[in-house]
């Protein structure tokens, strides 16, 4: 550094400078406003002093880079971040700086006035967080999420569900929660600014801007000998990709599936020019008995040189601490040397001490991510109970748990599934109340009972770790959609997309999101690019052959069902397609899917719901629907103690219910499920059905309209065998 005094005090008390309200305590490593302390990463406070002893002096780039940095592999985004905060705390305009101008591509300097030597300054004190460093400032958040947030921050305000039959329980829950302090959202947040395209505009295939300090993280590869352990190379890829999320000043590309990686260039200079980041972690696992080798290698997009490499040779035991040393030298080569980041990786990395533990978790969460195409839900529950038989305190498993059971109750509408979800959530909120996935899992568990405002509470907390962004917004975007707000949801779901750009699963959830705002087109291509990505995905197969159903293109969903059942003959699949023999008049041959489809699993009333649809269509077998009907209503009724809220589901239960010869309560409902003017097209599907056993030639003919106006198809309506009888008895045409 450049020799000189500073105007400010150095005596036997220590290194201090004041300008106008602002007081820098060196020694104290502090810094206040009016005697109030305010926040400062070590690294900016670090550019500051070395401004603060050279006033007006121009002090270079590369020059503070070596002060401050030691110029390790750093690139000049770290300082031009460090200069942002700088303004931040100081209050300094850029435009109009008062304190730090900066001289465009070449360097900073300080143009305060600093007061003369004086009295020493009272250290301020700094509240700590967890990791010894200042505590971050809260973020401003969009007004139409402040309501939400305000929820999730105030003790009181995240109310019990309400219904009697579960208020203790979740009372325990809210209670268990509402014990953590008061959040905050790291200063790590940044604003994403979107252009103004369309959501369906494919922006996963643009060119990105270079950030300097960035990186992708590849998929690990493994080189064992057991096909079986690429879970465990997955798994790790995973963690190190959230871990280096929620690093202050690092931007991290979105998380990158195996398949997505091999469709990709192999080149490194490819790859930094198409994902927009400065490097590329890519490392290889060898696992065999105890022992463990990982070689890692961090490359520089630019020139395509490996900034580092190294081979870890340990004892599986030692995988938490080789996961804390490759991402340590990641931080230290793109960032510097960051006092107590490496105890946060160590802490983020290890989520428990117990191998055995670990191993189980990364199988569940790679089953969870698999139950989507097989909706083996079971074997990833069972996967963390395992986790939690050899460390009963992992929280993370809990959460497992709880999101697997939610899932199961979201696709099948098993209400029992929603009660061990709950009982598993409150479990990993004792466990663990201030972990980021026991927020998110409470957002799903408010989300599923139509709770949203809680719900959005809950993923605004979920928010603030950087891994879980991407969930968060997804979980946010439904809550809108299930508010009504529209608008809303789909900047949710853009966020959501703009985050994970190659995530099939986010695809499908705008897909039928697009699908119940009666955007038919739009969400039969949005689950083409779904498949796309996941070919194997037997459930997207299925769903896209029943829009297919709906627009009433009956040979692609033909070609698609029977696309899914020659992957995995789901129950999902088999109704779709017993749904599309059923319209072809084919009753038999419909009976028989759907008997199919319930000896995979019996928990969805709506599967009973069809089988009897079908038998009673066929007069050979219409004695026979009494039983499934009993069955559909029953478990339908169960179901919406849970989620009152679902229209679809309320108009089911009224046709059951009149077929079962309770007419009163179909007239119930069925003004029940049109008061809450969701899901048009079905509702008025379902409850013209229901209208030709209690309703007028109008009721019928009103609702065919509502479903034509919902995304029914025609031939739908037209072959729909109650309705034909209807109208064949009535003398009426099912008129446009």
């Amino acid at each position: 550094m450049k020799p000189g005094g500073a105007a400010g005090s150095t005596s036997s008390g220590g290194e201090h400078y004041r300008f106008d309200r602002i007081e820098v305590d060196v020694p104290a490593h502090t810094l206040s406003r009016d005697g109030q302390a305010q926040a400062l990463e070590p690294k900016a406070f670090a550019v500051l002093i070395a401004l603060l002893r050279h006033p007006g002096e121009l002090l270079g780039r590369d020059e503070l880079l070596d002060e401050v940095w030691g110029h390790r592999h750093v690139t000049p985004g770290v300082l031009t971040r460090a200069i942002a905060q700088l303004r931040s705390v100081l209050e300094d305009d850029v435009q109009q700086p008062r304190y730090i101008q900066t001289q465009h591509a070449l360097g900073y300097r300080f143009i305060g006035e600093l007061e003369p030597e004086g009295p020493a300054i009272v250290k301020a004190s700094i509240e700590a967080t967890d990791d010894g460093g200042p505590m971050p400032p809260a973020i401003a958040v969009p007004a139409d999420a402040r309501s939400a947030i305000a929820q999730a921050t105030a003790p009181a305000t995240v109310a019990p569900l309400g219904e009697h039959d579960h208020a203790v329980a979740d009372q325990e829950l809210h209670r268990a929660h509402e014990h953590v302090h008061r959040w905050w959202v790291p200063a790590a947040v940044l604003v994403l600014v979107i252009a103004v395209v369309s959501l369906w505009d494919g922006r996963s295939s643009r060119s990105n801007p270079r950030a300097d300090a960035s990186i992708a993280v590849m998929p690990f590869e493994n080189l064992g000998g057991n096909r079986d352990d690429d879970y465990f190379a997955e798994g790790l890829a995973l963690e190190m990709h959230d871990a280096l999320a929620g690093v202050q000043g690092l931007t991290v590309a979105a998380e990158m599936s195996p398949a997505v990686a091999a469709t990709r260039e192999t080149d490194v200079k490819a790859l930094g020019e198409r994902l927009g980041v400065a490097t590329v972690l890519d490392a290889s696992v060898r696992r065999e008995g105890t022992k463990l080798r990982i070689n890692a290698r961090l490359s520089d997009t630019t020139t395509g040189y490996t900034l580092w490499s190294k081979t870890y040779d340990h004892e599986i035991s030692g995988v938490f601490a080789t996961q804390t040393e490759i991402a340590d030298e990641v931080v230290r080569s793109l960032l510097g040397a960051i006092p107590g980041r490496k105890e946060a990786l160590a802490k983020r990395l290890a989520p428990t001490r117990n191998v055995a533990a670990f191993d189980a978790y990364l199988m569940g969460l790679q089953q969870l991510r698999l139950s989507a195409v097989d909706g083996d839900f079971e074997h990833a529950i069972g996967l963390f109970k395992q986790a939690l038989a050899a460390d009963s305190g992992f929280a993370l498993a809990q959460a497992g748990i709880c999101r697997s059971e939610l899932f199961r109750f979201e696709s099948l509408r098993d209400a029992n599934a929603y009660q061990r979800a709950r009982d598993a959530c409150l479990r990993a909120v004792k466990m663990d109340p201030g972990l980021g996935e026991v927020d998110l899992a409470l957002g799903e568990l408010q989300q599923a009972r139509g709770k949203f405002d809680q719900a959005l509470g809950y993923y605004a907390k979920a928010e603030a770790d950087p891994a879980l962004k991407p969930s968060a917004y997804l979980g946010m975007a439904k809550a809108y959609a299930g508010k009504g707000q529209q608008d809303n949801a789909r900047k949710y779901f853009e966020l959501a997309r703009e985050f994970r750009p190659d995530d099939a699963s986010v695809l499908s959830a705008i897909g039928y999101w697009q699908y119940s705002n009666n955007h038919l087109p739009e969400a039969i291509e949005s689950y083409r690019k779904a498949v796309d990505l996941r070919p194997g995905d037997a459930e997207l197969w299925s769903s896209l052959g029943g829009l297919y159903v709906n627009a009433g293109n009956n040979p692609e969903a033909t070609k698609a069902f029977e696309h899914s059942i020659g992957i995995r003959p789901t129950d999902a699949v088999l109704s779709n397609y017993g749904a599309l023999k059923y319209q072809e008049g084919d009753y038999a041959a419909a009976a028989t899917l759907f008997r199919r489809a319930l000896e995979i699993d019996a928990g969805d009333f709506q599967i009973w719901g069809y089988l009897a649809e079908a038998l009673l269509a066929d007069p050979a077998d219409a004695g026979r629907s009494r039983e499934p009907f009993l069955r559909a209503a029953s478990m339908a009724e169960q179901y919406l103690k849970i989620k009152p809220d679902d229209a679809r589901a309320l108009a089911a239960l009224g046709w059951y219910r009149v077929n079962l010869g309770d007419a009163g309560k179909a007239r119930e409902l069925v003004a029940r499920s049109e008061a809450l003017g969701t899901e048009r097209g079905e509702v008025g599907w379902y409850n013209a059905q229901t209208m030709t056993l209690i309703g007028s030639k109008e009721d019928v003919m009103k609702r065919e309209a509502w479903a034509r106006e919902g995304g029914i198809s025609e031939s739908m309506i037209r072959t729909n065998p109650f309705l034909k009888r209807f109208h064949a008895r009535t003398g009426e045409k099912s008129v446009r």
